[in-house]
């Protein structure tokens, strides 16, 4: 602490000693007698020795408040305008780590909130799967199904996971979002047979974007499109050189639902009337999206059918 003492007021130390050489240079030169030198130094020195004592108990008792302070009140002794300033530094610091702390804790609570959400829904095909076991009744197309809901729901998961904390690897490259499209309808084929939907895609749109993860954006609206279909529904994919549109026959989406679609944790009617939604799918396509420089926008009417566009916006 005597070193920390020393470097602290090193200067008025260095100034004094210079001081003390240029008078003794003084007297020196004019050819003074010494002892009046050395008097006044010795004076001088006893002076200075009084003050280092009363500036190293100061010192002493603020490094000590410093260093095991708990609150910011156990500061307010400190009076100089650059402590003050030290003690204003460390409240606002304070006060970000404790936002930073909030924002943390509240999403760690959404976190977990959504993790119970999903682990309630992929317990509904799991048990669907563990029910045909227990009856030796393993029908291959429902088993298929079922391990799909667990795959989407999954993925999806995963992917909040992943834009929650921060993290992407886009990779923008051209691609026929037309073979995006075919691929993700054979992954669903087993969903569409079960409900006797058809499924037809026309045209084809070149886009500069991330293969992966636009396939993600797109199969979520797919997705739900086969969801709320009725049996032997409709599903058409059309494409242009001015984006992608799904449209479906199914319920509809009511009108006072649309504006809150792409909320986080947002169900709606249909979600909460037929038990399938968790409310992360339409929010993480608009995650998506907008990474990827798309809109997105909905068109629906109740009992007809909704259509889904994706475009790019123009500048």
């Amino acid at each position: 602490m005597i070193w920390k003492f020393f470097q602290e007021y090193k200067i008025w130390y260095s100034m004094y000693a210079l001081m003390s050489a240029l008078y003794f240079l003084s007297f020196y030169l004019y050819h003074l007698p010494l002892g009046y030198f050395v008097v006044s130094l010795l004076f001088n020195l006893t002076l200075l020795l009084i003050v280092t004592i009363w500036l190293f108990i100061q010192f002493r008792k603020k490094l000590l408040l410093i260093q095991n302070f708990f609150f910011v009140q156990d500061l307010d002794d400190l009076s100089l305008p650059s402590e003050l300033a030290y003690q204003q530094l460390i409240e606002q610091l304070l006060a970000a780590e404790s936002e930073k702390g909030l924002v943390e804790k509240s999403r760690m609570e959404s976190l977990q909130t959504m993790v119970k959400m999903w682990s309630h829904q992929m317990k509904v095909p799991l048990s669907a799967l563990s029910l045909m076991a227990q009856t030796d009744q393993l029908d291959r197309q429902e088993v298929r199904q079922q391990l799909l809901r667990l795959e989407n729901y999954l993925d999806t998961l995963l992917t909040y996971l992943k834009f929650s904390g921060n993290k992407d690897d886009f990779r923008f490259e051209v691609c026929s979002v037309r073979e995006l499209v075919v691929d993700l309808v054979k992954k669903y084929r087993v969903s569409c047979l079960a409900k006797e939907l058809s499924v037809e895609v026309s045209g084809d749109w070149q886009l500069k974007s991330d293969k992966k993860w636009l396939s993600f954006a797109i199969s979520q609206i797919l997705d739900n499109a086969i969801k709320y279909s009725k049996r032997g529904g409709h599903i058409q994919v059309q494409l242009d050189e001015d984006g992608i549109q799904i449209a479906d026959t199914g319920m509809g989406i009511l009108p006072e639902d649309l504006p809150r679609l792409f909320e986080e944790g947002f169900t709606g009617y249909n979600g909460h009337e037929h038990k399938k939604a968790t409310g992360l799918g339409l929010y993480m396509t608009k995650q998506v999206l907008d990474k990827l420089d798309l809109a997105i926008r909905v068109h629906s009417q109740v009992e007809e059918g909704t259509q889904v566009f994706i475009y790019k916006e123009k500048s």
